[in-house]
């Protein structure tokens, strides 16, 4: 036999000898569904058990004052006499349902929850009385906790926070909330949720069985209004009459879209700029306005008219969007007193969708005015390049120097050296004429270049002072004779051969020539003629000193002075005498010398009888033994020869 309870059936397999069960109808909201039984017969020849029972009912959130019938459960065995009592174990038994272990009557002694428990799963028996036996095999049954709409719907994730571009057409999707409903989404229509607003009509929509809030009016302006807050309600039972609700809120922003042109507040504007600034100082800031925010209200700004092109140009503060107008030229009160120019702003970021509500850009009329400044006065050339020989006499013009006063008044002009830059006062400069001349013989040798500044006076306004900067530089004469390069060491071996190269020499000029130096070596005409040494002039600046003969002994001497005369290829050209030492020497067979001299050869190598007892003093001096009083007035005389 089974029966089926709609919507959900149940199946209920009952033997012909187990008693009719005793169960309540459940209590449904907010109609309860049709009810209906069907019975049918299963088999004939069939073995049926003494007793069986299926699933119970209760209806959540009772709250009577009486516990809560469930049930019954009866064996066919029970004849009435009282000999069968019923046991309940499982779930729950005891502590919240019950039976009666006479009539088998269950009931439920608390308030359940089906949010907390949908079922619970319980054990029956029925056993002897006496004997505590059990007459029944033990069977498992259900009793299921029936929903009703306790429980509203909930939004988890709320309030919520959400951002539109404004301007945005009907229908833009800005959000979906989501409800949840803790009953039975099963049984009935409990946790079937609908949604709908409360507050934010008309700007805003909600789709009744999505949440998705949508944009409900077009053109919704972030200038006008930049922030709504919309309620949104869901409510269970399909929103029928009974039914529970939740709320939550929603944050719409608005979020900026480049819909609004740059505009100036004003059509002209005047400023006042003095002529003494420098170039690259900002003389000006307009700005124009725009509604917008971030990168939409990014401005640029040009010129693009007026008498002052190519002498101011206008850039964009990054920070306030200001056109910044700087000077790229000096001014000149007296040239031009005013500038007039005519200047654009426009967006850098512009949205094509809004074109068509005009051009994104704007202009005005900015009037510059130059001030008048006492200027300085301004040399004709603040650096000039003059040349001076050095032979030029005391008194000679080098060069004149020109400076005016650029203002108006045009005051006389005073000049003067500033004498930090001439120390030596080697030049003078005539107050009145501007005109440099020198002041002390000039040597190219000791400073080839000065460099002076010159100090440019107002008469009227010794406190308006300029300056200018002067280069002289002293061309060369051929006022120094040409020297040996270094001061040089030559050794002769005793065994040098006829022809030999003892040394190779060259010459330094503290003079520059223009072509460069040339240097002509020869003899002198006391030594041309000698039988020790001959000397070649080599035609590249330098010249080589040869052996005439051999057999060089230093026993009969030891050092010989061969004087060269060297001269330079200058208009008029200058000479002079060098005297080449020339030390003969003992050499190893490799020509290195060994020994080159004794006192004897020092003295034939020229030094004198004063010198040799200075340099025995400064000996005799060091070793701390100059104790003969007689010797004192002699070192006293060469002491400093010591030194």
């Amino acid at each position: 036999l089974s029966f089926s309870l709609s919507p959900s059936p149940l199946f209920l397999p009952l033997p012909p000898s187990f008693l009719p069960l005793h169960f309540p109808l459940p209590s449904l909201s907010p109609s309860p569904p049709p009810l209906s039984f069907s019975f049918f017969l299963i088999g004939s020849n069939y073995q049926l058990r003494s007793w069986v029972w299926n699933q119970f009912f209760v209806l959540e959130e009772y709250m009577g004052d009486e516990p809560l019938y469930v049930g019954k459960l009866h064996s066919d065995v029970d004849k009435g006499e009282g000999q069968v009592k019923y046991v309940l174990n499982g779930e729950g038994a005891t502590s919240i349902f019950t039976i009666d272990e006479n009539t088998g009557d269950i009931h439920a002694t608390k308030r359940l929850d089906r949010e907390e428990q949908p079922y619970y799963t319980l054990r029956a028996q029925a056993r002897h009385r006496h004997t505590n036996l059990p007459v029944e095999p033990e069977s498992e049954f259900v009793i299921k906790v029936q929903d009703i709409n306790d429980n509203e719907p909930k939004f988890l994730d709320g309030p919520y926070s959400a951002r539109v571009p404004e301007m945005s057409p009907v229908g833009t999707s800005v959000v979906t909330v989501v409800a949840t409903d803790a009953d039975d989404p099963t049984y009935g229509n409990s946790a079937r949720v609908v949604y709908s607003i409360l507050e934010g009509q008309p700007y805003f929509s909600v789709e009744p069985r999505t949440g998705v809030v949508r944009t409900a009016l077009p053109n919704m302006d972030r200038e006008a209004r930049e922030q709504y807050l919309l309620v949104i309600q869901a409510k269970d039972m399909v929103g029928q009459m009974g039914g529970l609700s939740g709320t939550t809120s929603v944050t719409v922003t608005l979020t900026d879209v480049n819909d609004n042109p740059p505009h100036f507040s004003r059509k002209s504007y005047q400023f006042s700029v003095p002529e003494s600034l420098p170039v690259a100082t900002t003389v000006a800031k307009v700005k124009a306005l725009d509604s917008d925010v971030g990168p939409n209200a990014e401005m640029e700004y040009r010129i693009v008219d007026g008498d002052g092109l190519g002498l101011f140009r206008i850039t964009p503060d990054p920070d306030t969007q200001e056109g910044l107008i700087t000077l790229q030229k000096g001014l000149d009160f007296e040239t031009k007193s005013s500038y007039t120019l005519r200047v654009e702003a426009s967006n850098r970021n512009i949205d094509l969708r809004f074109l068509s509500l005009g051009p994104f850009s704007d202009t005005a009329t900015v009037r510059l005015n130059v001030q008048n400044v006492d200027e300085p006065p301004v040399f004709s050339s603040p650096f000039s390049k003059m040349v001076i020989s050095e032979e030029a006499t005391v008194g000679t013009t080098i060069g004149t120097i020109f400076a005016h006063d650029p203002d108006s008044t045009n005051s006389p002009i005073r000049y003067s050296i500033d004498r930090n830059t001439d120390l030596e006062r080697f030049f003078n400069i005539d107050a009145t004429t501007g005109v440099i001349s020198t002041a002390k013989p000039l040597d190219r040798e000791v400073n080839a270049v000065h460099n002076i500044t010159i100090f440019a006076t107002e008469i009227l306004d010794p406190l308006q002072v300029g300056k200018g900067v002067v280069l002289i530089t002293v061309t060369d004469i051929n006022d120094n004779a040409p020297v040996f390069a270094i001061e040089y060491e030559t050794y002769l071996c005793e065994s040098a051969r006829p022809g030999q190269v003892i040394e190779t020499i060259s010459a330094v000029d503290r003079d520059q020539p223009q072509s460069g130096h040339r240097f002509f070596f020869s003899l002198t005409a006391e030594a041309a003629g000698n039988l020790n040494f001959t000397l070649r002039d080599n035609k590249d600046n330098t010249a080589s000193v040869l052996t005439k003969r051999g057999g060089f002994q230093r026993r009969h001497q030891n050092v010989y002075r061969l004087p060269v005369l060297i001269m330079d290829n200058g208009s008029p050209a200058l000479s002079s005498t060098n005297t080449l030492s020339i030390r003969v020497c003992d050499c190893d067979p490799d020509g290195i010398p060994q020994s080159c001299g004794s006192e004897n050869s020092m003295l034939s190598a020229g030094l004198s009888t004063g010198a040799l007892i200075a340099i025995l003093a400064c000996i005799l001096t060091l070793l701390g033994i100059t104790t003969d009083p007689g010797l004192i007035p002699v070192l006293s005389g060469v002491g400093h020869h010591c030194k």
